[in-house]
């Protein structure tokens, strides 16, 4: 029988990197970019929908929507489009927090407070477990992101494109 060579982990429990990559799946707004595609985009929509609460008077303070409808709406939507940019960047520097710890073969750790912070090295076993979760957990997410804002691009391009049409 062959024995492991896992040896115990003096990381907090909070602060291993698995136990970390759990909490942010599992939380409100991260598990956001793990749902299906058509969740993902509800949850984004539904959030450019509510940043119009701010965008419409901004927007209608620079263009009345009586005389300026176009200019009215494009200027909104890039401003309500700030919201889903902000949410967005959040989600992509939560994920790459978690995956480079879960990449790393040290883990940095505090015992007990900043003064105290400690470097533990990865055993083949864990660090061949933590990649395989960044490389087929976490990369995907990272390909939703970056498609993301991508399309988002595209779309203040488009908008700035229309803009000189108007």
């Amino acid at each position: 029988m062959m024995e492991s060579t896992v040896t115990v982990c003096p990381v907090p429990t909070e602060q291993q990197p698995i136990n970390e990559y759990q909490e942010l799946k599992d939380s409100w707004l991260f598990c956001w970019v793990t749902q299906d595609l058509g969740d993902y985009l509800k949850k984004l929509a539904v959030l450019w929908g509510i940043s119009w609460m701010i965008a419409a008077p901004l927007s209608a303070a620079s263009f009345a929507p009586g005389k300026y409808l176009g200019k009215f709406i494009l200027c909104g939507g890039a401003i309500a489009s700030v919201g889903v940019v902000f949410a967005l960047l959040r989600l992509y520097l939560g994920w790459s927090y978690v995956r480079s710890r879960l990449s790393s073969s040290t883990v940095f750790y505090e015992e007990s407070g900043w003064y105290d912070g400690q470097c533990w090295t990865k055993p083949e076993e864990i660090l061949a477990r933590d990649r395989f979760i960044v490389t087929y957990q976490i990369q995907p997410i990272f390909q939703r992101l970056q498609r993301t804002f991508g399309i988002l691009a595209l779309f203040f391009v488009a908008g700035g494109i229309i803009w000189n049409f108007l």
